[in-house]
């Protein structure tokens, strides 16, 4: 059976930055904002949101249906999820654009400032959802562009697919209404602690009161280092993290995470296992650079 991840396909520019943001910004001089960040080093990595999601839910076993766009740029990424064994048949490549481009510059805190140039997601929405095939068991709508995720959501949602909405940064380009409707057809919502305060300042609810919704089969809010929480049924339940061994790039952790969450899923599992994996696999994620280079060890795939 297949897992369907709608999302954006991206080339990631990394650039990492030896000091703190917080040194170099003044805040009460914002409105007259004029920095340069001064990074020796600079990598160009495969990712987006579905490619990262997709890669991790290979390493663990699972087969992705990945469902993105990718420009006329894009041959080497297309190549790619082909040399894995990944069906793109539901890959946009569209000639007239780039493929989107993620721009991030990282200081020695972790802290990340991103410039995204979205490309040929923006026409993600033109293609549909696969209709008439009986392999798609779950799926998830990722960050992708604006009208690509509310059409997904809804033609999941006709389809009978169980589906995890994950808004990440894309959450601000939706209002109220627009979240209320996305959380109301979803299986499983996923947002980091930023987000998940957005959300429900947005829909002006709580994580308890969201989690009490009657399709929701769980809300699951990552902390970073500090794990994760899982709210179900207006019950929270804290899921520590896992130390990694080093801690070099925090790009794609949460898309490792959800990767993981996913192939769980996937088996039937209970989602406090889901989430004990993620932690796993996030913590392998960030001691890695660049969001589609680490490897699950072959004793962590066994347990999987």
């Amino acid at each position: 059976m297949s897992v369907l991840i709608c999302g954006s396909l991206a080339f990631d520019t990394i650039t990492n930055f030896p000091g703190r943001f917080a040194q170099q910004i003044l805040p009460d001089k914002v409105h007259i904002l004029n920095v340069s960040f001064l990074v020796p080093t600079l990598r160009r990595e495969f990712g987006g949101c579905a490619g990262n999601i997709a890669y991790t839910l290979y390493l663990l076993g699972g087969k992705p249906l990945v469902k993105g766009a990718i420009g006329n740029d894009g041959g080497d990424y297309l190549q790619r999820l082909q040399g894995f064994g990944m069906d793109t048949s539901c890959v946009l490549q569209a000639s007239e654009t780039y493929t989107a481009q993620c721009i991030i510059i990282t200081d020695q805190d972790n802290n990340q400032i991103t410039a995204f140039h979205p490309g040929a997601m923006q026409l993600a929405h033109t293609t549909d959802i696969p209709s008439g095939r009986g392999d798609i068991e779950l799926a998830i709508v990722a960050p992708d562009g604006r009208e690509a995720m509310q059409l997904h959501i809804e033609q999941l949602a006709a389809a009978g697919i169980p589906f995890m909405f994950d808004p990440g940064q894309n959450l601000p380009l939706f209002d109220g209404t627009e979240l209320r409707r996305f959380t109301e057809l979803a299986s499983w919502v996923a947002v980091n602690d930023y987000e998940g305060h957005m959300l429900c300042e947005r829909m002006g609810t709580t994580l308890e009161a969201l989690s009490r919704q009657p399709n929701l089969r769980g809300v699951i809010v990552t902390l970073g280092a500090e794990g994760c929480d899982l709210w179900q049924n207006g019950v929270r339940l804290h899921v520590p993290g896992v130390a990694a061994t080093e801690v070099l790039d925090p790009t794609g952790c949460g898309d490792a995470f959800r990767g993981a969450l996913l192939h769980g899923l996937s088996q039937g599992w209970a989602l406090e296992r889901c989430v004990r994996l993620g932690n796993q696999v996030g913590a392998l994620k960030i001691a890695q650079r660049g969001g589609q280079n680490h490897q699950v060890p072959a004793a962590m795939l066994a347990a999987a």
